[in-house]
């Protein structure tokens, strides 16, 4: 049966998204943006600043479900610039240092609200 999750410690959903949703067994992030939890976008910022603020948002997330990320299974980045994959990389390894989940980078057309990048995440439920 799924689950909506919602936590004040991430942005909130401004659509018709939930920032998460999960099973018995897993748990899937919406993709997050680089918006802090009271909803400053960090357009303007590093490649690396918004990497970690996404992150964080991810993380903010699975902790409310008593997670955290290394139940990470899989993670997908959208990148609106390949060029910006190196910068991205070396901050998310801060995130997984030790057995990182599968991850697939791409770069699309465009992030949405202008963002350098998008970041959603697949999680084991325990």
């Amino acid at each position: 049966m799924k689950r909506v999750i919602s936590t004040d410690a991430a942005p909130a959903a401004v659509g018709a998204y939930s920032q998460a949703t999960a099973t018995d067994d897993l748990l899937f992030t919406a993709g997050q943006l680089p918006l802090t939890p009271e909803g400053e976008l960090l357009d303007d910022e590093s490649v690396a600043t918004q990497t970690e603020q996404c992150l964080e948002n991810v993380a903010a997330i699975l902790d409310s479900e008593g997670l955290d990320l290394g139940d990470v299974l899989k993670v997908t980045i959208f990148l609106d610039d390949i060029d910006d994959f190196d910068e991205m990389n070396e901050t998310y390894g801060s995130f997984f240092d030790d057995e990182p989940p599968a991850r697939s980078a791409i770069e699309v057309g465009n992030v949405p609200k202008g963002a350098a990048l998008e970041i959603e995440a697949i999680a084991a439920v325990e």
